[in-house]
């Protein structure tokens, strides 16, 4: 088997952050064993998966009639899931099956980033035309909407990075972003007064003020910036986290598992956390920008923006920057769902690399670009 398009560093830089995460889960004691073997199976299949990706020519993709029917079919899945879904810790996010469940919100992240990189291929060079960003934003705001309405912040927050971060990417004039940012404010006040449920807000005041209400709505925050900070230079020692071992530390196998690893580890281990992402994100878009077509270009960048939003959620919350909204981090976190979809993703990028343009990037930039 032949597996010289796979870029192994790429690669090589992924399997550090799965140690990590399943490192820290193990270290939390035998209760949660539960985490840490499902874990290991979710690992497997994403390797099986973004091997057998990256042997399939996605060029068919390129057809708009297939994206249509992707994108039509995912909404369809979320509409069902908000009416008919069963709560699951007050979300309808998920949709069970007998052994397993299936959270759809992941992989429709995906599939809207296809269907990005399918729009603004062809216009990119049109994008100072505010039809474009209004078409592009119908395809953002319907799942975005219902997944919000599940309700899910955190996924909403993510399509809605993707989106922006593309259509940024694709040449959007400093007007229409100042519109943009207007838009976000009126729909932020609208939301506040007739939206948001009561918890909804408490998170947001609890962002402002994490120390009002310490035994409530601010407890998760304190709790994990306590165990951030707590791991000072070289952390505590793996099994050592005392925040995380004494149950005071909530999820800290999916949101919070930063938190603990960093407890444990320390800056010294969060430097070399950061270090590994800094190259995945580098691999990708080195990817990306070789892709044969401007298609293969933004999809690259859209599954890079994908990991960055993430990644920047994710670690915003546990040091206290950000509001805590559920956003797991890649690769560390527990939850197959997300982990296959990104695997998933990165199989697809390598399966493109397979015809790839055999060129430098900045020739790969400067036709994107229109040079």
């Amino acid at each position: 088997m032949n597996l010289r398009h796979i870029d192994w560093i790429l690669f090589g830089a992924i399997i550090p952050l799965l140690v990590a995460g399943l490192i820290t889960m193990r270290s939390f004691g035998t209760e949660n064993d539960y985490f840490f073997s499902r874990q290991l199976i979710w690992v497997g299949i994403s390797f099986i998966i973004f091997f057998a990706f990256s042997f399939i020519d996605w060029r068919f993709l390129r057809r708009s009639e297939i994206l249509i029917s992707l994108f039509l079919l995912s909404i369809g899945t979320l509409t069902i899931l908000l009416v008919f879904g069963n709560p699951v810790r007050g979300a309808t996010s998920w949709l069970k099956a007998h052994f397993f469940s299936i959270e759809p919100a992941d992989p429709i992240k995906l599939i809207l980033i296809f269907i990005w990189a399918k729009y603004f291929s062809r216009r990119h060079i049109e994008i100072a035309n505010i039809k474009h960003i209004i078409i592009s934003g119908i395809y953002m705001i319907i799942p975005t909407l219902l997944v919000f309405f599940q309700p899910d912040i955190g996924s909403s927050l993510i399509i809605f990075s993707i989106w922006l971060g593309m259509i940024m990417v694709s040449g959007i004039s400093k007007k229409h972003l100042l519109l943009i940012f207007l838009l976000l404010i009126f729909i932020f006040s609208v939301s506040w007064f007739f939206v948001f449920k009561p918890y909804q807000k408490e998170r947001i005041i609890t962002f402002l003020h994490p120390l009002k209400d310490i035994r409530g709505a601010g407890y998760n925050a304190v709790q994990s910036t306590i165990a951030v900070g707590s791991g000072q230079f070289f952390g505590k020692g793996i099994g050592y986290g005392s925040q995380s071992r004494l149950g005071f530390l909530p999820e800290h196998q999916t949101d919070f598992i930063f938190a603990a690893f960093s407890e444990e580890w320390g800056l010294v281990g969060v430097f070399l956390i950061f270090l590994f992402y800094g190259i995945l994100i580098w691999r990708i878009l080195r990817n990306a920008y070789l892709g044969q077509s401007n298609f293969e270009v933004l999809f690259g960048i859209g599954l890079a923006i994908f990991l960055i939003a993430h990644f920047l959620i994710n670690i915003g919350m546990n040091v206290g920057i950000l509001p805590i909204t559920g956003v797991n981090l890649p690769f560390m976190s527990y939850g197959g769902s997300n982990l296959i979809t990104t695997f998933a993703g990165l199989g697809i990028l390598m399966g493109m690399r397979r015809y790839a343009r055999d060129s430098h990037p900045e020739d790969a930039t400067a036709e994107f670009l229109g040079i």
